[in-house]
């Protein structure tokens, strides 16, 4: 009965250690390819949900923090672990047309029939609630 059980813990521990080598394997070149495609001018996706463009990134010194211009003008520097993945760019087209299109959809399910207001006629709006109140 020993003999089954210690049978049983060698497979467990050499299907532990092929699937963890496998695993870092993995990992290993996930890193490499998202260190190639991590240039100057590729559009990235960080940590926090933020979207920007990389204006500086050293692959060999993970260390170093990556500049990332996240709006016209403004460069915030991120540690280069909170690189998430490059966006393709026809990843942020679809993503762009899926959003708009659901967008108008939710829109004309909610009001069909009513228009939607200027900026204005909503103040004039508000100010005859208000005055009548």
């Amino acid at each position: 009965m020993e003999i089954v059980l210690f049978g049983l813990l060698a497979v467990l521990l050499i299907f532990m250690f092929f699937n963890t080598r496998k695993r870092q394997r993995q990992m290993k070149a996930d890193q490499e390819e998202k260190a190639t495609k991590t240039i100057p001018g590729a559009k990235v996706l960080l940590q926090g949900g933020l979207y920007g463009t990389i204006v500086a990134y050293d692959p060999t010194d993970l260390d170093t923090p990556a500049l990332v211009e996240i709006a016209p003008g403004t460069i915030i520097e991120v540690h280069s672990q909170a690189i998430l993945r490059v966006v393709e760019p026809k990843d942020a087209v679809a993503d762009l047309d899926e959003s708009s299109d659901a967008h108008d959809h939710v829109i004309e399910e909610i009001a069909p029939d009513v228009a939607l207001e200027t900026p204005e006629e909503t103040r004039a709006r508000l100010d005859r609630d208000a005055d009548s109140k």
